[in-house]
């Protein structure tokens, strides 16, 4: 949940305009940048020759003729560490801060109209990922209608280890009532799950699920994107982001037009072969509290687990127990399997398809991924620190360990059979193939 700053003061101090924010060393090699297309009265100075993990913080300046009373809200697209300093006539400063929040909010009085000058010190939370404005008010005036989101991903890109997960795979609408065993889900409680749709002839018809994993692209399975081996037209495709009911509106859904269809190119559609795809949009995502970037698998995650048993829950609108797509985003835990186990259950099925990238999960119990839910992910909540028991209440990170790619049919029609494992590609042996796409524009 965001947290909001708020602090009322009786006069405001004056930051001198010939003066760099108090704490910026004036031998800095300083970047100025405009953190908003439409406007020139909000700076961002930056500072390139930080150590690389440091690199996501910068100073957020802005100047503006204020009336008497003064009310300033400033958002952002992560969570921040913001620390606010003044500088008073007689040289000396004054801080305030938000620790891990993304909304900061404060309330002035001033003595009399004038320009004034003050800013922010801006720290991401996680290093490496910077958080971008979204939003400046003054008194209910918008002076950031366009912003500039991604405009220093160019001075932090490849400054994490490739094993550190960004800010991501964490819910930002928190709920009080706790779910038990049960397969309902709620408006964002899995922000980065999205719809997939394809234009036939003249109607829109929902295909399968995906993971928003970074603000252009979202992950899927190749045959969601793909007649026989080949990719779709890009056009025909849609993505809606933050969408929990299959028809109808939603609290904070987005429509999104598909730019380019990457389909893995050892794809092999008989079998389901490497069957992962990347669908980079047209345009860019901001990041609300229904939308947010999917977490992908890390070689190190495992360690945080408490036993060998990996459980995943997968989330979708996929065939329910009426053979119907369901209405409203379900949820369903399962376990993965061994190899052997899954072979042994159905030789003449998973024996041809079962390979090392490639992983197999369930309970047979009737319990299943189905028609649908193609493309969707099977995700495992991964805890801050290690616990007893795993309570997904507590703080802890959401990661894409597989996608759902195929299962057995019943003998009886061509929908899945319930009581028979799925089968995942598994996204732990694809993390250089998805990076080496995500930087390839």
């Amino acid at each position: 949940m965001k947290r909001v700053l708020l602090i009322i003061k009786t006069l405001l101090v004056i930051i001198k305009c010939d003066n760099l924010p108090y704490g910026i060393p004036y031998e800095a090699p300083i970047l100025t940048m405009y953190p908003c297309f439409d406007s020139r009265d909000v700076l961002v100075w930056y500072d390139p020759g930080l150590p690389p993990k440091e690199r996501n913080q910068y100073y957020l300046y802005f100047s503006k003729a204020y009336p008497t009373n003064v009310s300033i809200k400033v958002k952002f697209n992560a969570d921040v560490n913001a620390i606010m300093n003044f500088r008073t006539e007689n040289n000396t400063s004054t801080s305030y801060s938000l620790r891990n929040g993304s909304r900061v909010t404060h309330k002035y009085r001033t003595s009399n109209p004038q320009l004034v000058h003050y800013g922010y010190k801006i720290k991401g939370t996680v290093p490496g990922r910077v958080p971008y404005l979204t939003s400046l008010k003054i008194n209910n005036i918008e002076f950031c209608n366009q912003p500039n989101v991604g405009f220093l991903d160019a001075y932090v890109s490849n400054t994490l280890d490739a094993d550190t997960p960004l800010n991501c795979g964490r819910r930002k609408v928190e709920h009080v009532e706790l779910i038990v065993n049960g397969a309902q889900t709620k408006p964002g409680d899995w922000p980065w799950h999205t719809a997939i749709y394809k234009w036939q002839y003249s109607t829109i018809k929902y295909i399968c699920g995906g993971s928003l994993i970074s603000s252009h692209f979202v992950l899927t399975a190749a045959h969601c994107a793909s007649v026989r081996g080949v990719p779709v037209l890009a056009e025909i495709l849609s993505v809606v982001l933050g969408k929990y009911n299959l028809i109808g509106g939603d609290i904070g859904s987005e429509e999104r037009e598909v730019h380019r269809i990457i389909i893995h190119e050892k794809f092999q559609f008989r079998y389901l072969h490497n069957d992962i795809a990347l669908l980079k949009l047209k345009t860019e995502v901001v990041f609300t509290d229904y939308i947010q970037p999917a977490c992908l698998w890390y070689s190190k995650a495992s360690e945080k687990l408490l036993t060998n048993e990996i459980l995943g829950t997968v989330v979708g609108w996929g065939f329910d127990n009426t053979d119907t797509l369901s209405r409203t985003m379900k949820q369903t835990q399962m376990p993965m399997v061994e190899h052997s186990v899954c072979m042994s259950s159905n030789p003449n099925f998973y024996t041809s398809i079962l390979n090392n990238q490639k992983f197999c999960a369930g309970y047979r119990n009737h319990t299943s991924a189905c028609n649908g839910d193609s493309g969707s992910a099977f995700q495992v909540f991964v805890p801050d620190s290690a616990q007893q028991n795993v309570d997904t209440r507590r703080p802890g990170t959401w990661l894409v360990r597989g996608i759902v790619s195929l299962t057995v049919s019943r003998e009886d029609a061509p929908i899945c059979d319930p009581d028979q494992y799925v089968v995942y590609t598994d996204v732990a042996e694809y993390l250089t193939w998805i990076k080496n796409n995500l930087n390839d524009d």
